[in-house]
Formats: C-alpha cells, structure tokens, sequence
C-alpha cells in the first residue's frame, strides 16, 4: 500500500478538479469536493455495499443530479467525497493513487451531471 499523506492527498483531488475540462468546470457551481478517510457503515449502506464484505467505496455524490434539477432547484450544496483510505489499500503504487484519484472525481462528477453507473467509464 502506497504511503500518501492526508495534505498531499487532497492536492491529488484538487488537481483532479484543476484538470477539467472547461465546459465541466463551469457546472460546478453549489458542489463541495471533499477528502474523508473512510466511509461511513451509513454510506455504505446507502449504495447498498456492506461493510462485513470487504468491498471498498472509493468515492460517494450525495446530491439532486442536474438532469433531474427543475428551474426552482433550491438546496444544499451537492457533496463529492473521495474516501482516502480505500483508494490506499486498493493502489499498488503511487501512480496507482494518482489514477485511482482523478478517475474516482470523475466517476462521482458524473453522477452529478446524471449518468447512471452503467453509463460511466471506470
């Protein structure tokens, strides 16, 4: 498991979000990109992974997807969450980590802009 410091991790995600395309980064507007260690059981659950199983939740959107948004859209902002902690036990290296992260914003990115899970790349 590759060694990737709490601070040098976020950089990771920033860079991720720094490296979007144009028309993607305009869209981003009332959505919160944040790093946390691990998933909640409560996350867990919410995407239907349980926790005994071992399975790893890499990343979570919480949040109205734009393409089901109407003009009177009012709430919270939407919230990424790139969970630290499986992407370090899942990467084998530090490139690993560095792919591990951008694909991981991308991944829950699109799910902000409405793609289903089987719609979506990696």
């Amino acid at each position: 498991m590759p060694s990737t410091s709490l601070a040098r991790f976020r950089e990771l995600v920033a860079e991720a979000l720094d490296g979007l395309p144009e028309e993607w980064a305009r869209r981003l507007d009332n959505v919160a990109v944040v790093v946390e260690e691990e998933a909640s059981d409560a996350d867990l659950a919410a995407v239907g992974i349980n926790p005994a199983t071992g399975s790893e939740l890499l990343g979570l959107y919480q949040g109205v997807p734009l393409d089901e948004r109407s003009v009177f859209y009012s709430a919270l902002p939407d919230r990424i969450v790139i969970y630290r902690g499986p992407i370090l036990r899942v990467a084998r290296s530090r490139q690993d980590v560095l792919r591990m992260v951008r694909e991981t914003v991308l991944h829950e990115l699109g799910h902000h802009f409405g793609l289903k899970e089987e719609d979506l790349p990696f």
